[in-house]
């Protein structure tokens, strides 16, 4: 027994399992070889665990640091080199006017997650070996699939009812690469571009010929030119912007976003710019050929729309300003329903903004080659319906009038004893709008206290206003946001901006038109204010909250959308695409190929998509945009490489349909 005794401790002697407490401390003997061997052992063991954990803990760090530093692109920023894929994949020929970017590290490899992840996606085509997708004939070199012409003769030509949204069913739709047209070239870039286009991009001459007198566009050799003269400014929409300027003023920041029914080329759109206005162009794809696909290659925000049986699809109390210069709506017939909706989304004091038929009809009336009693009483019908909308008239100068939506409702109860119709809607959501139907009624404005409160909350003047928390969220009128999580998403945008600049050149004039496509609270669209690109801020219908709102309270212009249709604009009409989780939103609701295959309609040859996402869910999207001509590489978060979430960057090669193709 005394052989297997060890000492435990001060005042504890060990025989076998067993501790017996002497409760005195022992004497010290000398250690006996064994003691020592084992000591000897743990001291050894101590040493290795330290040695180990040192290093680990070294290596982690310069990991870290070292997945976490980008350097720029190499060569340069402007004409940077394309990204080093896969070998096999197929090279496109280049337009000549700037190459594919490369990501990240010069000599990195991409992020490779094929054999690990086997998340189940909604795709059809999940079967196909990375089979390309095939070429659509010429023919559909400009297909709108929901704005479809052919289609659309199926509906009823009442109240423009044909023109709307038309998607085409699941027995309808094509998967097919939409091509360029032969001789493409990538656009000029912005300031030229509102001036200049090329004319292979889009060769229409229609419009030239049409409106020669009207000096919408003009045809110079292998250009257009926008000389920006409009139905109602022929000779400029800088000269028309001027005379509405000394109307109401243009130049203190208090307007901001403006919608523009009825655009042609968006010239006035354009030359807002310069004021530090965005607008909101529309036009319908008809008769005028391609007015929408013009704007945009300007670089000039539009979309393709019309004012039929659906409300716009913008939230309420949105636009500082609407504008119609001979737009052709009939504003005074069906009880007022167009101006209803004007009212709709003009924010409380804004501005309407009409020229054209029936204003200044005494002048006029012999060009219009209309009847002065006819002109007269559509003007009066106009008034009588601005007046039961509580709007005031500001002023009628030569061609111009200009109403003013009030800043609250509180003398409004009065006025509508006198004028019953339209009522005071009785709809609980006014920024419900899509697929929504218009109401002959005047929306309601938030409550205030007092007659000089702006109903909603008064926003900033521009530029602050960016930056500045939006009424809506500052009053919580938006679930699960308030002003804190607005100010850590703009520091959070900030910090993304600055990753994206090291990898793609933002900074370069490279882009000018950009989307969103799931835009949250437009930190994105903040991050980009001191580049010369517009946003076109996208709130898909399907996210958990409605935050589109809030952002035109930013001064910032979008539009809601359901991703899986397709947008209402022309093919090739991006620079850059902007996905932040939107494929996790819909990977249950419809095919994310289908999504792909669109983004792919509206980005141009050589534009940019960003695309943010779990692994699993970029693991294939990845597969899918390699059967799209596409080149990407999936890097790691702004945050590093642990982070769950990566940053999918993709590319668009360039290539057309063959000139064999081109119709005579």
């Amino acid at each position: 027994m005394i052989e297997r005794a060890r000492v435990k401790g001060a005042g504890q002697i060990c025989y076998g399992d067993i501790a017996i407490f002497t409760g005195a401390m022992p004497k010290e003997y000398p250690a006996s070889p064994k003691a020592q061997q084992l000591q000897e052992s743990k001291k050894q063991r101590l040493t290795y665990i330290l040695v180990v954990s040192s290093l680990c803990i070294a290596f982690y760090v310069l990991g870290a640091w070292q997945n976490t530093t980008l350097p720029k692109p190499v060569g340069n920023s402007a004409d940077i080199t394309r990204v080093g894929c896969d070998p096999t994949t197929a090279t496109a020929q280049s337009s000549g006017s700037g190459s594919v970017p490369s990501f990240g590290p010069g000599s990195g490899e991409a992020l490779d997650f094929d054999a690990h992840h086997r998340l189940i996606i909604n795709d059809t085509d999940a079967g196909a070996e990375l089979q390309q997708f095939p070429a659509c004939p010429l023919n559909f070199s400009e297909y709108t699939p929901c704005e479809d012409r052919t289609r659309g003769r199926r509906f009823d030509r009442g109240m423009l009812v044909y023109r709307e949204r038309h998607c085409p069913g699941k027995d309808e739709q094509i998967r097919c690469l939409i091509p360029a047209p032969p001789g493409y070239m990538t656009p000029f870039k912005w300031p030229k571009s509102r001036d200049y286009a090329y004319f292979n991009n889009i060769p229409h001459k229609e419009l030239s010929i049409e409106k020669a007198v009207q000096n919408w566009i003009q045809v110079e050799g292998d250009k257009f030119r926008f000389p920006g003269g409009g139905t109602m400014f022929p000779h400029g929409a800088d000269a028309y912007i001027d005379d509405i300027s000394k109307l109401i003023s243009l130049s203190d920041g208090t307007i901001r976003t403006a919608v523009d029914t009825g655009c042609g080329v968006a010239s006035w759109g354009a030359y807002l710019l310069k004021r530090n206005i965005i607008a909101m162009s529309f036009a319908p794809r008809d008769t005028h050929e391609a007015q929408v696909q013009f704007a945009l290659e300007r670089g000039v925000p539009a979309i393709i729309g019309v004012m039929g049986k659906h409300r716009l699809p913008y939230p309420s109390r949105a636009f500082d300003m609407a504008h119609c210069s001979r737009c052709l709506i009939p504003w005074h017939q069906h009880d007022g329903l167009y101006l209803a909706e004007v009212d709709r989304i003009l924010r409380p004091g804004g501005y309407w903004i009409l020229s054209g038929p029936p204003i200044n009809w005494k002048t006029h009336y012999k060009g219009w080659e209309r009847t002065k009693d006819d002109l007269k009483q559509e003007q009066d019908k106009i008034e009588d319906v601005a007046r039961s909308l509580c709007w005031k008239k500001v002023v009628e100068k030569r061609d111009l009038s200009i109403w003013q939506k009030p800043k609250n409702h509180l003398e409004c109860a009065n006025i509508k004893k006198t004028y019953k119709t339209p009522h005071i809607c009785k709809s609980d959501n006014p920024d419900a709008a899509w697929y929504r139907q218009m109401e002959a009624c005047v929306t309601p404005l938030p409550e205030v206290s007092n007659q000089g409160e702006v109903a909603g909350g008064a926003v900033e003047k521009w530029p602050e206003r960016a930056f500045k928390v939006p009424p809506r969220i500052r009053r919580g009128m938006i679930p699960g946001l308030d002003a804190k999580k607005f100010d850590e998403d703009n520091k959070l945008w900030e910090k993304r901006m600055a990753y994206y600049k090291r990898i793609i050149p933002i900074a370069e004039n490279r882009y000018r038109n950009v989307m969103d496509m799931n835009a949250n609270m437009g930190g994105f669209a903040a991050s980009l204010v001191k580049y010369p690109v517009w946003v076109m801020n996208v709130v898909p219908v399907n996210s958990d909250r409605d935050t589109l709102g809030a952002i035109y309270e930013r001064g910032f212009i979008g539009t809601y959308q359901d991703w899986c249709e397709a947008f209402s604009t022309y093919p090739r009409t991006y620079d850059l695409l902007h996905a932040d989780n939107l494929f996790s939103i819909y990977q249950d609701k419809c095919d994310i190929t289908d999504i792909l295959l669109e983004m792919d309609r509206i980005l141009r040859p050589e534009g940019t998509a960003i695309i943010r996402d779990t692994v699993d869910v970029l693991t294939k999207v990845q597969a899918i945009t390699k059967r799209m001509r596409w080149e990407s590489r999936i890097m790691d978060h702004e945050d590093g490489p642990f982070n769950p979430e990566k940053v999918l960057m993709a590319v668009k090669t360039y290539w057309t349909a063959k000139a064999s193709e081109e119709q005579n």
